[in-house]
């Protein structure tokens, strides 16, 4: 009996051995690392490594998707100790599957092919206008402070970062309709039905104006916000689809950090007028004008976390002046060099060389997929590494548009950001009486 549980101690012992030993092993790395999904672009070829001395059968779902070792059968013997060949041949999913003796799956994968997308890299400076939906509450005041300790809107629950869109049924575009429907209602004594959006959801409120004794007017007691400005960077023009796509992050209220409502806006030209250097502890910024305001690029249809979004007019595209590149899948990214296009004086892009210090691989899309460092002496000479406006600069690497730059974080010895493969940077004001373009 006691020999029988010291064999069966020594049995585990070298079954364990042999599992350790096995795990280090290629063919056991390769095995656990064979991935278990793969995307394409359409007539795009990739080999599949599994280094094991055996031979099997792929079986694919759908050959007219996915072709394997040029075959378009739907069963193709393969030798498991060769690279596996994928041609994708046409747009859709499919599933790839290797079995030992034709019939002992070993492992499954989920092909997709996508059409592949190619766009024009920005790199322009532009201004940007854009006026939300609805007004935005970012702020309270006092309307009599000898009798209230808090505003009329305060009282009735409106708080920083709402947006009114309604005021007793009538829809708000700007800051003056919010003026005149405050007046009608205090001068009719009537309290105003108001129809807010907080947090994505409506909410409905009903407020008494209050007189402004001092002003002979009638308030809220609330500030308001309908539109913002400022300056970024075009990040690609799509020439079949006629859209574009700038910033790389959201457009947030520079007071409430709240992403504005796009009710309408527009894109200009920008003129990059000057450089404020980046230093230790300090960003930099583009200082930049409106150019040509009358002259309109585009309009912003979408403020996402991604960027700003909008139609493209064609004749305005076609000066440009550059050819329509790939964009890149994300596992297509890799550490190594790259390149940003951007202004840095006038209306002149230019390509500066950066490095790809790290990818972030992502289960869904995110913001902050890439670390990269500027390594070009000419950017850093001039702007001290990335600055603020930058913000929607095209990275270009391997000929693939890859991401855009989205944030700008500062140590003591160099800048470094932090970029989007499909978010959020500080964007330089456009002129005096304009907002940042970003949170604060």
């Amino acid at each position: 009996m006691l020999q029988r549980n010291k064999n069966k101690k020594w049995m585990g012992f070298l079954l364990v051995l042999l599992l350790i030993l096995g795990s280090t092993t290629t063919t056991f790395r390769q095995f656990t690392d064979f991935p278990a999904e793969i995307r394409l672009f359409q007539g795009q070829f990739q080999k599949l490594h599994l280094s094991m001395p055996v031979s099997a059968t792929a079986s694919i779902s759908n050959p007219d998707v996915i072709q394997v070792n040029g075959s378009a059968q739907r069963h193709v013997p393969v030798d498991l100790h060769q690279p596996v060949s994928l041609f994708s041949h046409t747009s859709g999913k499919a599933l790839l599957t290797l079995k030992l003796f034709g019939t002992l799956p070993i492992k499954k994968v989920n092909v997709s092919v996508y059409p592949e997308v190619k766009v024009i890299p920005g790199g322009q400076s532009i201004g940007v206008k854009l006026k939300s939906s609805g007004v935005l509450v970012v702020g309270h005041h006092l309307v009599d402070a000898d009798r209230d300790s808090k505003s009329p809107a305060e009282q009735a629950d409106i708080r920083a970062g709402d947006y009114l869109v309604r005021m007793n049924g009538k829809v708000i575009h700007e800051v003056v309709d919010v003026v005149k429907a405050v007046e009608e209602a205090g001068k009719n004594k009537k309290p105003l039905e108001i129809i807010l959006i907080r947090d994505g959801k409506e909410k409905q409120v009903s407020v008494t104006p209050a007189y402004d004794k001092k002003e002979r007017v009638y308030r809220l007691g609330i500030y308001i916000r309908d539109s913002a400005a400022g300056v970024g960077t075009l990040t690609f023009y799509d020439p079949k689809r006629h859209v574009y796509g700038a910033l790389g992050h959201v457009i947030s209220d520079i007071d409430t950090g709240q992403p504005i409502l796009v009710g309408s806006g527009k894109i200009v030209q920008s003129n990059v007028t000057s450089i404020q250097k980046g230093e230790s502890g300090e960003p930099g910024e583009k200082r930049a004008i409106f150019f040509q305001e009358e002259k309109v690029l585009g309009n912003i249809t979408k403020n996402t976390p991604f960027g700003i979004f909008g139609k493209m007019k064609g004749d305005t595209a076609q000066k440009l002046q550059a050819e329509p590149i790939p964009v890149a899948l994300a596992e297509q990214v890799k550490q190594g060099p790259a390149k940003i296009l951007t202004v840095v004086e006038g209306q002149k892009v230019e390509a500066f060389d950066i490095q790809i210090l790290h990818v972030l691989r992502q289960k869904f899309p995110a913001t902050k997929g890439l670390i990269i460092k500027v390594t070009d002496p000419r950017l850093l000479d001039k702007t001290g590494g990335i600055v603020q406006g930058m913000s929607g600069s095209p990275i270009i690497q391997d000929g693939k548009l890859v991401g855009a730059v989205t944030h700008v974080s500062v140590n003591t010895l160099r800048q470094i950001l932090r970029i989007l493969v499909k978010s959020r940077i500080y964007c330089t004001t456009a002129h005096s009486n304009s907002q940042r373009l970003g949170p604060s």
